[in-house]
């Protein structure tokens, strides 16, 4: 597919805000038709989701306030790249964060855009396997539960509509495909 023929350029951009984890800007961009359109952009640093699977073969998932959609979620492990870090550090250090477990077996899966109609975020997906006790440090805003489950009892969780973040239902899809058999 030529994807020169789907080509949008920038022609002018303005930040409107400088956040600590997101930047906003609004482009102007030129279509390939030869209009101007205008684009805005959250900035992201990228991220990272971690699956993690216990000795027993659980999986453990986090439960934490989401201010944004006004509700406890349940989540995988994950969080926000730090400058100059690569996303393996960055699994590694949110997992023992939130978890208290670090991976003696760490395997990337996968990396996608998480919403790419308006924010530039990519998040990289990893396997942690092996783990080991470690020292949980949540960030100072952070107020994380931790609970080890069953495949089944998350299956159960997502069918009754319990679990809707992307990333963990994405995880669930790829696992339910035998990807930790992989």
């Amino acid at each position: 597919m030529d994807c020169h023929a789907l080509l949008e350029t920038k022609v002018e951009s303005k930040t409107v805000y400088q956040g600590k984890i997101v930047n906003l800007r609004v482009d102007q961009v030129r279509l390939p038709s030869g209009s101007i359109s205008v684009r805005e952009v959250v900035d992201h640093p990228g991220s990272v989701g971690i699956i993690p699977i216990d000795r027993d073969g659980k999986v453990i998932l986090i439960r934490q306030f989401r201010y944004p959609v006004g509700e406890a979620l349940w989540e995988i492990p994950a969080g926000k790249l730090d400058p100059g870090e690569s996303p393996e550090e960055c699994a590694r250090r949110e997992l023992e964060e939130e978890t208290s477990y670090s991976p003696g077996c760490l395997r990337k899966i996968v990396s996608f855009y998480t919403s790419p109609g308006f924010s530039s975020e990519m998040l990289h997906l990893f396997l942690a396997t092996d783990l080991a006790p470690g020292c949980g440090r949540p960030d100072d805003d952070e107020n994380i539960r931790t609970y080890h489950l069953s495949r089944e009892t998350v299956e159960r969780m997502i069918e009754n509509g319990e679990i809707r973040d992307a990333k963990t239902l994405l995880a669930f899809a790829w696992i339910s495909q035998g990807g930790f058999s992989r």
